[in-house]
């Protein structure tokens, strides 16, 4: 009984796995005939040597596997007890890019969806990819007004029933944390009955006479990072325990924490980086719904 004894765990590793003990068993021996300088017990170098077997790269998956099933758990629990709730907006609560839509009124589609990509995908900046997309399409007060009037935003399928349980079932406070325009995200607001200050999104600034001027840097939303402080301010705020968060980018996901669980939707778009990442991935709302009236 002079060295490790490793199982394989599937046949067809078992041969692997015993060549790795003959090694260490033959290292074992030769370490007593010479003299070895490394500060490390021997059992430590041998049990070092064989962690690279196949079992060790089973117990590795497993670890993982248990690591994503755990979040998953989390996730869940999560949006049943929520005090808060914060959804994204374009391609979450509807069905669309607003920017994008913008644009394409304003004839600036194949530019601006670009930079949009880029944004939600995280390969850009958020507020590098918002200030090179508005200086593309410069829009007027009367530009969105009509854009809204010719253009009215459609929630995804589930979306209200979905508030709805959250309100009525979970006892949730509902927000809307978005990179989009308070102009364009106001009848969304109306149509979901939330409450103004319950709003966090980008303000345009409009020259006297209604042509483009500039978007509000003071808004956390118009960068990077700022979902995240969105989301601690409105713990530190409210007291809030559990926050919960859904979108379909990468600034969504930049929100956990300090949101105790990120679920990323892919009805519209699906973004691999988001779902890789998320705690919890849906492509229909009923999935959530379905949770919480468990």
């Amino acid at each position: 009984d002079r060295g490790p004894l490793i199982i394989a765990a599937r046949e067809g590793e078992r041969e692997q796995a015993s060549a790795r003990v003959v090694v260490c068993v033959h290292f074992l021996f030769a370490h007593r005939s010479m003299r070895c300088t490394c500060r490390l017990p021997m059992f430590a170098l041998v049990r070092s040597f064989c962690s690279r077997s196949p079992l060790s790269s089973l117990r590795s998956r497993k670890s993982l596997s248990t690591s994503a099933a755990e979040r998953l758990r989390t996730a869940k629990e999560s949006i049943k007890v929520a005090d808060a709730v914060c959804f994204d907006v374009d391609s979450t609560v509807i069905t669309e890019e607003g920017i994008d839509v913008l644009a394409k009124f304003l004839g600036k589609y194949d530019e601006v969806s670009a930079l949009t990509r880029s944004a939600m995908g995280g390969s850009m900046q958020f507020r590098d990819a918002l200030e090179a997309r508005l200086d593309l399409i410069r829009p007027s007060k009367m530009d969105i007004e009509k854009c809204l009037a010719e253009h009215r935003p459609q929630l995804n399928p589930g979306l209200e029933e979905l508030v709805a349980a959250l309100r009525n079932t979970v006892g949730a406070d509902v927000y809307l944390v978005s990179g989009g325009f308070r102009l364009m995200i106001e009848p969304v607001r109306q149509q979901l009955s939330i409450p103004p200050e319950n709003v966090f999104a980008n303000t345009l600034r409009f020259k006297e006479d209604g042509t483009y001027d500039a978007f509000d840097e003071t808004e956390p939303t118009s960068r990077s990072g700022g979902k995240p402080d969105v989301v601690a301010q409105l713990i530190q705020n409210h007291a809030y325990n559990t926050v919960v968060m859904i979108g379909d980018g990468a600034t969504d996901m930049e929100a956990r924490p300090p949101a105790q669980a990120f679920i990323g939707y892919g009805g519209v778009t699906v973004r691999e980086e988001v779902k890789a990442g998320a705690d919890w991935f849906v492509e229909d709302f009923q999935d959530i719904i379905s949770e919480i009236q468990k």
